[in-house]
């Protein structure tokens, strides 16, 4: 029987779909990548997301492998090109979460122009302070979008409805502007801006885009967003712009190690200064994880197999 495993957590639709397809599924969640590699020259498919590196050694062992489907955005853990090499076919589905995403986004923006996160811990504290807790509005903020995919693309049209300037940029795309953004260079948003939301797959070329001469070009003392990936920003530069007021404050939904428990001592100190502050949101790389997202990323995954003849 034809075989494929399933190397992350995924809506049970996935399975069952290719189950009544004729498949022999392994639903194998929390495989390591030494018991990945002693299954997968049997595989014809493979799923996966942020969990195993597929690499050459792990391909080189797939012989019969034909597709590997990753649920969200964000190829970086997969050698695409070798796969490709080898005639594998690699497909993504960032479709299934973009909304997701553009929506977490917009919940930073609201909650740290607006002090809600930091206003609750007082609250709960027993503190009621309202002047040192003055929000900032929204309307008429020029918003710049560092690269305009499916989530950039997606967070500039749900901010339509709240009358703000949307400045994007995305060095790979260009004849995008439409009434409600503004095609624009990297440098212009650095100057414009007051809000900059990040949304960029992590390569070589956007590995610690967000610098320290990124932050040190910022002239309007704007909030920086990131839902993308941690190693895109730098965070001692982040924390350097914090310190020296080039940016007003900072919601992260990413960092650069995510593992907590295997942080540097340098690492440690960072995350503590940065959840110390006031002007700091941090959560745990969730923006794209809604209930909703985590069935539309099988079902997109399943009507892109579909579409490609391999299921």
């Amino acid at each position: 029987m034809r075989k494929i495993i399933i190397s992350a957590p995924a809506h049970p639709v996935l399975k069952e779909t290719l189950s009544q397809k004729g498949f022999e599924v392994m639903d194998e969640p929390a495989i390591s990548y030494e018991e990945l590699a002693e299954l997968i020259p049997d595989a014809e498919g493979l799923v996966v997301t942020t969990r195993i590196k597929i690499d050459r050694s792990l391909l080189d062992k797939s012989n019969n492998l034909k597709w590997i489907g990753r649920l969200g955005s964000g190829m970086e853990l997969i050698d695409a090109d070798y796969a490709a090499q080898k005639g594998v076919t690699c497909i993504s589905t960032p479709e299934g979460n973009r909304n997701a995403v553009a929506e977490h986004a917009l919940g930073l923006v609201l909650g740290i122009i607006n002090r809600i996160p930091h206003a609750y811990n007082e609250v709960a504290a027993g503190k009621w302070l309202r002047n040192e807790n003055r929000g900032t509005e929204l309307s008429e903020k020029t918003i710049g979008i560092i690269g305009y995919g499916n989530t950039g693309s997606r967070f500039a049209r749900l901010l339509q409805g709240f009358g703000v300037k949307v400045l994007a940029y995305d060095k790979y795309k260009s004849g995008f502007e439409e009434d409600y953004v503004q095609e624009a260079s990297l440098e212009q948003i650095q100057g414009e801006a007051q809000i900059i939301s990040v949304h960029l797959p992590l390569t070589d070329e956007t590995f610690y885009l967000a610098n320290e001469r990124f932050f040190a070009s910022l002239q309007q003392h704007p909030y920086f967003i990131t839902t993308c990936r941690g190693p895109v920003t730098d965070t001692a530069a982040l924390i350097q712009a914090l310190e020296k007021g080039w940016i007003a404050g900072a919601a992260l939904d990413v960092l650069e190690n995510e593992k907590l428990e295997k942080h540097t001592p340098e690492q440690r100190s960072q995350l503590e200064w940065l959840t110390s502050q006031p002007n700091v949101i941090i959560t745990p790389h969730i923006a794209g994880y809604s209930f909703e997202a985590y069935r539309r990323m099988s079902t997109v995954l399943l009507e892109k197999l579909g579409a490609a003849g391999f299921i």
